[in-house]
């Protein structure tokens, strides 16, 4: 039987002229009976309304007679999302339903960008729908009185899960979702004497649904099971996958001349014409970029070349002004803009209905990344998506390949959680007791409930609570760091100062210090790092937000600067690594790999790339999967070896460093590294007998792999780097006031100066441990590369002599140029004399094409 709220709900579906799809009937009626889970739809397939329109049923189910008058019930339902960008559009969509079905409901936003005057109203009156990100949730846990807030709360949904699962802004939901939890099951707490919550208590502890929503990861079940907690009754969960077959249209952008095209780059800009060719065929169009300098130069180059495009262009990521960036959604809403070039600020549930294409430049380094991009074009139910891809080298486009299959055959990469991230669980505790307290036996026991902290120990925990509370082994002495005192069986911070400055520092984002970029004459463009504005003069030109900009001075943490007429100018460049290769995505590139070296040419990237790969036949060698490839030549710089694991980059810094300290354990020397995603190499002034020692069975192999790992890398000095970051979320260092924020370089002073005191004074340290375990968890991608060594043992091992770089060398050589100090050359310049240094432009004509150097093949495994 269809109950009145479900009635009301078909009504407004057959209003707005909309079919209701199988996967939100499916959620409706699990919502309705109960459950909590995770929703799995893709982006732009309505998977907003089918959480909060059953929400809707269930309230009017019971209040059928007054739910059009009922206002003022407090908070019912929250929602995270990762980005506050996202809230307008969910809001507005909410605030619709609610008038056209007649429920006097205000929806309310509540983030980072919120004005203080509406904070300090949602304070004395809140909404029934509160949408917010997980710092302004954790802000809202530091206040007085808070359990007051979400005593009433029916759901909680977390959108966008996978963006946050694996990441410590997932573990601040989950120890977020914990205090929920126990908020909602307090009442009857006391009735069960503190018994196991999963055991002990009845149906009302779990009438606090929680529903996660993700795009599809690798591992959607355990996704679910973090963000439930380990608590949460399993009879009571369930997960809804909407299994709609998007259609998707990707094409690769190839060169024209792929011969003449780069066989080294990040930028792409050479495939402009062609690229332009598809935004003026299409009604929208977004570019995405990997970076916020590559997304400047396109946006410049754009302008430059095609100066119609000024007035319909735009330009779209995180370090321009929030003004700006609302500006840019608003007119590609209105249907006022050709195109806008982006970075991942329009990566996410922003609904844009009139982009129909998407070109991604560059490899976004995953599948399931280049689906979450692709999926912006036809962003509603039925439309087809169209992405391009371009390629910013030439090997690159084998990457084009790789992803359609991926995507084809469904394979998507996992989202590993983050374990036992105790800087943000002593920045969890530090909220609380700010708030209304804690105490010690309750919150381990709430605490140990969520996946993040499972394997928790007391004795762990009883370290973080003499931390906080004393300073720990060594601290003791520093008032600064006695934050929370013991007061009647509670731990609470009584001081002002210390509450004040744990609000300001709530959060796990950390990044470099930025300056707020302003114009003399008034209003903000952005900000841009403090690092970069140091190497700034008066009277410099720079490009940022679209312009030209002339600086003028610096004071109180804002470049002031003026419009500028120069052509030419700095781009701003902001920290941040490349994204690696996923281990899926490196799978399915060796897969294609073995394909080319098989002779099969099904794939347009493959047929367009067959010359550069007839070359590498023709220099080197082209391995198949059963084969690992090394290259050796001798050349002015030295000895350099070059190895293919096609792993990704990260993985290439370890295993480079690991193989240079295993070959110096055989010949002292002293070696250069450079790599790639594709592989790395390794440069010394010394012969290296390399025939001698691959006939050593241990030069691959996994055992002593960690002890080896210390050995060849500074592994002080990237625990030290990790390290910077942990101390800024656990609240070691404050990083300032508003507009009176610390320099750099003094919290990278006062962040080494305790990583050395809790080193030599408190080895067991807590956070010390964690800052080695991120560094070889997050740096070195240890578990994967343990993966690639155990595959590099079975395969036969093929070493080529050979007299100049090949395809796949001279990519890696030219990733060494940017290691280089000192020069007047320009980078592309350097690039040239390598080529002619090394005769590697082109293909080579009749008369330097060499014959294939004989080579050295080693069975493993076969």
């Amino acid at each position: 039987m269809i109950s009145v709220g479900q009635q009301v709900i078909r009504r407004w579906y057959k209003q707005k002229n909309w079919e209701q799809f199988a996967f939100q009937s499916e959620m409706e009626a699990a919502y309705l009976s109960g459950f909590s889970g995770l929703l799995n739809a893709p982006t732009g397939s309505g998977k907003t309304f089918a959480l909060f329109l059953p929400f809707l049923a269930d309230y009017i189910n019971k209040y059928p007679d007054s739910y059009t008058k009922n206002k003022n019930n407090g908070l019912l339902m929250l929602w995270i999302t990762p980005l506050r960008a996202l809230t307008n559009d969910i809001k507005k969509a909410m605030q619709e339903v609610c008038d056209e079905i007649g429920i006097p409901w205000k929806i309310a936003t509540r983030t980072g960008d919120t004005p203080a005057a509406e904070k300090a109203a949602l304070k004395k009156k809140l909404p029934e729908v509160l949408l917010t990100t997980p710092e302004s949730l954790h802000l809202m846990l530091a206040q007085k009185e808070y359990p007051k807030i979400f005593n009433g709360l029916q759901v909680v949904v977390i959108d966008e899960w996978h963006e946050l699962l694996g990441t410590k802004r997932g573990v601040q939901v989950e120890l977020g979702l914990s205090r929920l939890k126990w908020v909602a099951g307090s009442e009857v707490r006391s009735a069960y004497n503190g018994q196991s919550l999963k055991t002990a208590l009845p149906a009302q502890y779990t009438s606090l649904r929680i529903w996660g929503i993700s795009a599809t990861i690798g591992n959607l079940e355990q996704a679910a099971e973090v963000l439930l907690g380990n608590d949460f009754p399993a009879d009571r969960v369930t997960m809804v996958r909407a299994n709609l077959e998007k259609k998707l249209l990707i094409k690769s952008i190839i060169p024209e001349n792929i011969e003449s095209y780069s066989w080294s780059g990040h930028i792409g800009i050479k495939l402009l014409p062609q690229v332009m060719e598809i935004v003026a065929k299409s009604k929208t169009t977004l570019i995405f970029t990997n970076t916020r300098s590559q997304s400047e130069i396109w946006y410049h180059a754009i302008l430059d070349n095609y100066p119609e495009y000024a007035g319909v262009m735009a330009m779209h990521h995180g370090s321009l002004d929030n003004e700006l960036r609302n500006w840019v959604e608003a007119a590609l809403h209105a249907e006022a803009l050709k195109v806008v070039v982006c970075t991942s600020s329009l990566d996410l549930g922003v609904d844009f209905r009139p982009v129909d294409t998407v070109i991604q430049v560059g490899s976004h380094k995953g599948v399931a990344r280049f689906m979450q991009r692709a999926g912006r074009s036809g962003h509603h139910p039925g439309a087809v998506s169209k992405a391009y891809f371009v390629p910013t080298h030439s090997l690159e486009l084998l990457e084009g390949a790789a992803l359609k299959e991926g995507i084809k055959k469904g394979i998507f990469e996992s989202r590993d959680p983050m374990l036992l991230t105790m800087d943000v669980l002593i920045q969890f505790m530090v909220t609380l007791a700010v708030s209304e307290g804690f105490s010690a036996d309750e919150l381990f026991k709430e605490v140990k409930t969520t996946f993040a902290f499972a394997d928790l120990t007391r004795n762990e925990f009883s370290q973080l609570l003499d931390f906080i509370t004393n300073g720990g082994k060594t601290l003791a002495q520093y008032d600064e760091f006695l934050k929370v005192e013991l007061d009647n069986g509670l731990y609470k911070v009584n001081n002002r100062r210390v509450a004040m400055r744990h609000r300001l520092s709530i959060g796990t984002i950390t990044s470099e210090l930025s300056i707020r970029v302003k114009w003399l004459s008034g209003g903000s463009l952005g900000t841009i790092e403090e690092s970069f504005v140091s190497k700034l003069k008066p009277g410099n030109t720079f490009w940022f937000a679209g312009r030209s900009l002339e600086f003028v001075r610096v004071k109180e943490m804002t470049a002031y600067v003026r419009k500028s007429n120069s052509n030419k100018g700095l781009i701003p460049s902001w920290n941040g690594g490349r994204m690696p290769l996923s281990s899926q995505l490196s799978a399915v590139f060796r897969d294609k790999l073995d394909e080319v070296a098989h002779g099969i040419e099904k794939d347009e990237e493959v047929i367009a790339l067959k010359p550069l790969f007839k070359l590498q036949e023709e220099l080197s060698h082209l391995p198949q999967s059963h084969e690992f490839l090394i290259e050796s030549f001798k050349s002015t710089e030295g000895h350099h070896l070059l190895f293919y694991p096609f792993e990704g980059r990260l993985v290439h810094e370890g295993m480079a460093s690991l193989l240079a300290y295993r070959i110096s354990k055989i010949r002292s020397a002293s070696f250069s590294i450079a790599m790639n995603d594709y592989g790395f190499e390794l440069l010394t002034d010394d012969d290296v007998p390399i025939e001698e020692i691959l006939e050593d069975a241990s030069f691959f192999s996994i055992d002593y792999l960690l002890e080896d790992i210390q050995h060849s890398l500074n592994a002080n000095e990237m625990a030290r780097r990790r390290f910077r970051d942990i101390a800024h979320i656990g609240g070691l260092v404050f990083t300032g006031y508003p507009g009176q924020q610390v320099k750099n370089k003094h919290l990278q002073a006062s962040t080494s100066l305790l990583f050395e005191v809790f080193s030599e004074y408190e080895p067991d340290n807590l956070l010390v441990r964690q800052a080695y375990n991120e560094a070889l968890a997050f740096q070195l991608e240890e578990f994967r590369l343990r993966m690639a060594l155990q595959r590099i043992e079975k395969q036969s091992i093929i070493l080529k002599t050979i007299e100049r770089p090949t395809p796949f060398a001279f990519p890696i050589m030219v990733d060494s140029l940017g290691r280089e100090k000192l020069t007047t050359e320009t980078f592309e310049e350097r690039i040239a004399k390598m080529a002619r240094r090394y005769g590697a432009e082109g293909l080579p004509d009749a008369e330097n094409k060499r014959s294939r150097k004989p080579g050295i093949v080693r069975k493993k495994g076969l």
